[in-house]
């Protein structure tokens, strides 16, 4: 009788993984709000609000591009170099961006320029680092365990990237160029973190095959594994349409008039939403009926951001408080939803395909987020704000509503019980 694979909590490596993978997330995305806010006021300082939200699609866009391009390498090197590795030195990049961006808005010599140029250079590390972190978490926990590790790592990580917001509009708030010096610590922790995790094992290098075709071999395998592909494309499409955070610079100066402390405030909701729904798994985790209940959960973020972009029409005595509760629900659904893609993703792909499905992944993300962003600012400066929050919030629903339809799949996932994958599961065009 075999002994029951420990919790991976009890695995030290994966703990040092959890640390530095929250504080990497959460700095990420504080300094996503910090940049797109200190770009929009920087812009109304000589623009008018639709040239200045045009700002904010710029910034999304700085960050977009480069991944969009290095995405087929990044996922290669991920499967074929050191994991640990990328991760280091992805972290050394982004520890100095951020200090750059601290000392630079200290001296007082901070610039648009400059923001989308550090805007760039964090889109170059994260091409790297996001698909080497989402393939190392798999490598550190016995088998058996997996399914806990994939979903404990994926609560990381979607905390992260919720929370991260809020923190990074109360440290600005607080101190501009201390937003900045927090994002460059939390940076520095995660990788302290990642240099305390010894050797891990790697997936056999491929040379049988030119890299090239092996690059190619990370979108096949989505196209082909239609699950996969349902839930990736699902969130690209969704989310990009429905990028009601990526507005809220504009909410909080021109529309609530709450100010950076206001826009703390916002960016904190989703947070709380998200928190509570990681509780809530952690006591009742998820086992049934999950792809319908991921669609409902989309649907749910859609219905959420049409709310928060009719706080514009609400009384002004209540209005902050309408656009917190929507942000709240907004987070909840978010969380649900990315909590069960990242594990029918991960459970569903050969460790040796792992990075390469990583980064295709992290481009929907991206597209999603950044990309996203950029739709979102350059909508709202050709309709408005709120027009573009709420037709975003109307697309999300309409896109899931096709999905459901497009791809049974995706209604037919009843748990996340994994198949037996092994390398053979690789499309037979993908191997020789």
């Amino acid at each position: 009788m075999t002994s029951p694979a420990p919790h991976p909590l009890r695995v030290g490596r994966f703990r040092s993984y959890l640390i530095g993978r929250f504080s990497a997330v959460l700095a990420q995305y504080a300094m996503m709000i910090v940049l797109g806010w200190q770009a929009y006021n920087i812009a109304r300082e000589t623009m008018d609000q639709s040239a200045a939200a045009a700002q904010l699609g710029l910034i999304g866009l700085a960050q977009f591009v480069p991944l969009f391009f290095l995405t087929p390498v990044t996922g290669w090197v991920a499967d074929h170099f050191d994991r640990r590795h990328i991760v280091r030195l992805t972290l050394t990049m982004l520890t100095a961006a951020s200090g750059l961006l601290a000392f630079a808005t200290y001296d007082g010599w901070v610039s648009l320029p400059l923001l989308f140029g550090i805007a760039a250079v964090m889109g170059i590390a994260r091409a790297f680092n996001g698909p080497a972190y989402s393939a190392l978490a798999p490598n550190l926990v016995p088998r058996e365990a997996l399914p806990k590790a994939i979903a404990i790592s994926s609560v990381a990580w979607q905390l992260g990237m919720i929370s991260g917001p809020a923190l990074g509009g109360y440290a600005y708030a607080a101190q501009p160029w201390g937003a900045y010096a927090l994002g460059s610590c939390l940076f520095a922790a995660a990788l302290v973190a990642m240099l305390t995790i010894g050797p891990v094992p790697q997936p056999p290098r491929d040379t049988s095959r030119h890299p090239i075709r092996q690059m190619i071999d990370g979108f096949a395998y989505v196209r082909s594994n239609r699950l996969v592909l349902a839930t990736i494309t699902l969130d690209l499409f969704a989310v990009l349409l429905a990028g009601a955070t990526a507005l809220l610079p504009i909410y909080a100066r021109d529309i609530l008039l709450v100010g950076s402390r206001g826009l703390g405030h916002l960016a904190a909701a989703p947070g709380v939403g998200a928190g509570v729904t990681a509780l809530w798994f952690s006591f009742r985790p998820l086992r049934r009926e999950v792809g319908l209940k991921m669609l409902g959960a989309v649907i749910v973020f859609g219905v959420a951001t049409i709310v928060f972009g009719l706080t514009a029409f609400a009384p002004r005595g209540i209005a902050m408080e309408m656009a917190l509760g929507a942000l709240v629900v907004l987070g909840c659904a978010d969380m649900f939803s990315v909590y069960v893609r990242q594990s029918l993703i991960q459970l569903h792909t050969p460790d040796a395909m792992r990075g390469r499905v990583s980064s295709v992944s992290q481009l929907t993300i991206s597209a999603s987020n950044e990309l996203g962003e950029a739709e979102s600012g350059f909508l709202a400066a050709l309709v408005g704000p709120i027009a573009a929050v709420i037709g975003g919030g109307v697309g999300a629903i309409v896109i899931t509503l096709i999905w459901a339809r497009l791809f049974p799949e995706l209604r037919l996932a009843r748990s996340f019980d994994p198949p037996d994958i092994r390398a053979a599961d690789v499309p037979k065009e993908n191997v020789q």
